[in-house]
């Protein structure tokens, strides 16, 4: 879907999974920036919009999801996982109550999956799934934003802003007043310097929430059943899991970032060593220079300088290994 933000002065369409956004509008130090100090806001209007309603709404997502959501009070926050039969994550929802019905964002076009899922999942339960994409768009607000919230908004409030659901249709009127606008490259950047995983970058087919910091946050320990919960606590009570998360500050001498799946070995082994795991995103940060999160073999060295291809790469632990 389209923004009709992209009609800003200075808007470059993003591509991939983010097709439809502005990448940035001209000047991505400065909107990182605006972003940092709290001002502007983020297009996020591609994201997948999906809300729940009925009397059973939360008892029912408490069964389904890895966050513990029976008693979620109206307005606060949260994010949780649905994992497979295996404990392998395959959706991240980030939601909120209004008292009468629950608002979830999800990754661009994975909402059609994620709700023939739930649609099988009602059984006899009072709850119904709608998907609301077309309706309503998502807009960030950085932390510490005095920016203006339209009455009647959902907000999603969290300790690096708010998520607005707006309607699509007031997408525009909207941008005018909470200007500046910033690109997803400027949102990215933050996100990997919060160390803040995101389904599609940071996971695969076989990524378990241990290795991305992901317990706690979004897997609540002490609930009751959920698919995949048994792989969830055998890693937590008997093991560790085969990777983790790291934070890469990359060499700034280079003109190209590794893209997204760059392997990464060992520096001392050289660029024909063994691969111990691989850039999951990286970035370029206003004050930072280049830097990346990724995935590694748990038994690296946390003290391990790391070449990701050819570029050389420093890491601080995001996950403990």
């Amino acid at each position: 879907m389209k923004s009709p933000l992209l009609s800003l002065p200075g808007a470059v369409p993003a591509e991939g999974v983010d097709e439809g956004v502005a990448a940035h509008y001209g000047d991505l130090f400065r909107e990182q920036r605006a972003l940092a100090d709290g001002t502007g806001f983020v297009d996020l209007s591609h994201r997948g919009v999906l809300t729940v309603t009925g009397d059973d709404r939360l008892s029912w997502l408490h069964l389904l999801l890895t966050q513990h959501v029976t008693d979620l009070p109206a307005g606060r926050a949260t994010e949780a996982l649905i994992l497979s039969a295996h404990g392998h994550i395959e959706h991240a929802l980030y939601l909120v109550d209004d008292g009468a019905t629950v608002w979830m964002h999800t990754e661009p076009g994975t909402q059609d999956a994620l709700i023939a899922y739930l649609e099988s999942m009602k059984f006899f339960y009072r709850v119904e799934v709608a998907d609301r994409t077309d309706e309503f768009a998502v807009v960030h607000l950085p932390a510490g934003s005095i920016a203006d919230v339209p009455d009647g908004a959902v907000v999603r409030e969290t300790a690096y802003g708010r998520d607005l659901f707006l309607p699509r249709a007031d997408l525009e009127s909207y941008a005018q007043k909470a200007g500046p606008a910033a690109g997803l490259l400027a949102h990215e950047a933050l996100r990997v310097e919060n160390h803040q995983p995101r389904l599609g970058f940071e996971t695969d087919h076989r990524t378990i929430p241990h290795e991305l910091g992901w317990i706690g946050t979004a897997v609540h320990l002490q609930k009751g059943c959920y698919r995949g919960q048994e792989t969830v606590a055998r890693v937590q009570n008997l093991g560790k899991p085969p990777r983790r998360l790291v934070f890469l500050h990359l060499d700034g001498s280079e003109v190209h970032l590794p893209p997204h799946g760059t392997e990464l070995r060992r520096a001392d082994e050289g660029p024909d060593g063994r691969k111990i795991g691989f850039i999951t995103t990286s970035v370029r940060h206003h004050e930072l220079g280049p830097i990346a999160l990724a995935l590694v073999k748990r038994n690296v060295p946390v003290d391990a300088p790391l070449l990701a291809d050819t570029t050389a790469a420093a890491q601080e632990t995001v996950v403990e290994p």
